[in-house]
């Protein structure tokens, strides 16, 4: 950590412990992202986002980020490989941290192995949690002075980000991202969601063969924008 930053930064306080931080969170979903949003802006932090590999390496190719939120399911690749990136850069974030709709257990394995410091497990809502996520593993002097109440908030995304997501969910099919990628989104939307539902349909996809998952996931995202839709 450069003097310099440390001069220029506001201190972090009790109540906004991770101000004058900038987290970049790769994630393609917005209702997601939404909601890691609502939390950094209830601790101090500044956000940026990206919804790609692409996208998120513009981003490092401009700015440090003093944390990286890493999706591990991207549209163009797995969040394993820029988590290992992150991890082996020669000015490397003070905080890597892994999310994702699947299973935990194996996803914070994996993300682990390539060098993030802890994983995130969807859906990501708890103010507390998701702060001590970051704050375990930043340096002293970014930490704020003191003993700290844990919060009890949990933050609920913009519904339209929802409505957002399915219509993203269906460009993505009907520009040829393959049905298991757009699968695992709606996975990890449900999660996000509590929609156990949509869960448990967006799950079962995975014992047809690829030529029936397609219409099948059309069909679903067509009934869940229908719903949607009503909500808003």
């Amino acid at each position: 950590m450069d003097e310099m930053d440390l001069v220029a930064r506001p201190a972090p306080t009790v109540q906004r412990p991770l101000l004058g931080m900038t987290i970049l969170v790769v994630e393609d979903s917005r209702f997601a992202c939404e909601a890691v949003r609502l939390l950094a802006l209830r601790s101090g932090a500044r956000l940026r986002r990206a919804d790609s590999l692409a996208a998120a390496r513009r981003h490092l190719g401009t700015y440090r980020p003093d944390a990286a939120i890493v999706d591990l399911g991207l549209p163009d690749g797995s969040g394993l490989e820029l988590v290992g990136e992150l991890a082996q850069a020669q000015i490397r974030p003070a905080v890597i941290l892994a999310t994702s709709g699947q299973e935990a257990r194996e996803a914070r394995d994996a993300a682990e192995a390539r060098g993030a410091d802890g994983f995130l497990p969807k859906p990501i809502e708890s103010l507390a949690l998701f702060q001590q996520a970051i704050l375990a593993h930043l340096p002293p002097e970014l930490r704020p002075p003191g003993l700290r109440a844990l919060a009890a908030d949990m933050v609920e995304p913009d519904p339209l980000a929802l409505s957002e997501d399915l219509d993203y969910a269906d460009r993505a099919l009907s520009e040829g991202r393959p049905p298991g990628y757009v699968a695992a989104f709606l996975e990890g939307l449900a999660r996000t969601g509590h929609d156990e539902v949509l869960l448990a349909e967006a799950r079962s996809l995975a014992a047809h063969s690829p030529d029936d998952i397609a219409p099948r996931l059309r069909a679903l995202i067509s009934q869940r924008r229908a719903q949607a839709r009503r909500a808003i």
